[in-house]
């Protein structure tokens, strides 16, 4: 079990990658907290972990506030004295043009995709320095690398996630905090489905070297090495899912 007697700190695990991440840390023995702002969802998959023999405890609240994330941390840190793993995974991903899009659009998606990072950080990373240990894994996307129309303001705030994580693995990696990011390509979860068309999907799938539609699983298994004890010379990372989209 790779993830035996470790806390771990879940965002957007209601529903696709955050989900897959959950459940699979929970399968390697990791006790998981998770996070969501859909509350019912959020709670179903508790349930289900549970259920397979998994411990979870799920939290209500929205990453956009610090106030609502705190519980979750405290919990953990109260009830476990630790927090080991911290996957930003919580993000949005509507389709606008440039030119259309309000400056209330623009400010929403930072605010959830970027910022919502910022506020985990602060609350969880004190812990982690106090017992020098920690790994934390931000979610970006391979859009960054490749550009993407109508979704600017989706780009922007996922390479803001990549720099976070380069400028954040220099600064604790004397606290011995391995801080690593994850681009994925084209998932196949419902939150890409309401933006994505099937024709989109196999255009998007022509580009890769694989040739097919990745899922949750593929990146909550790389999720899964940068949480481990078998990525500890790695920080400041940067590791595409993207089934060969893009080669940088």
């Amino acid at each position: 079990m790779l993830l035996k007697n470790k806390t771990a700190l879940v965002t957007g695990a209601a529903t696709g990658i955050g989900e897959a991440i959950a459940r699979l840390f929970a399968s390697e023995a990791a006790r998981v907290f998770l996070l969501d702002r859909d509350a019912a969802r959020n709670r179903a998959v508790a349930e289900s972990i549970r259920a397979a023999g998994g411990w979870a405890r799920d939290f209500a609240g929205d990453v956009r506030n610090a106030v609502e994330i705190a519980p979750a941390v405290e919990s953990a840190a109260e009830q476990f004295g630790q927090i080991d793993i911290l996957i930003n995974n919580a993000g949005i991903y509507p389709r606008q043009p440039f030119l259309e899009m309000t400056e209330e659009q623009w400010d929403e998606m930072q605010s959830v995709n970027l910022k919502s990072m910022f506020h985990c950080l602060q609350l969880v990373l004190p812990h982690m320095i106090a017992r020098r240990a920690g790994n934390i894994v931000n979610i970006s996307s391979v859009t960054f690398l490749l550009g993407m129309g109508n979704m600017t303001h989706y780009v922007a705030s996922k390479g803001g996630v990549i720099g976070l994580t380069r400028s954040l693995a220099r600064e604790m990696g004397e606290h011995n905090i391995h801080i690593n990011c994850i681009t994925p390509g084209a998932i196949k979860t419902e939150s890409e489905a309401r933006f994505v068309t099937d024709e989109q999907a196999k255009e998007m799938m022509s580009r890769q070297c694989l040739g097919r539609r990745l899922t949750p699983l593929d990146v909550a298994r790389v999720c899964l090495f940068l949480s481990s004890e078998l990525s500890d010379g790695m920080t400041g990372q940067c590791l595409n899912v993207d089934g060969g989209w893009a080669m940088y």
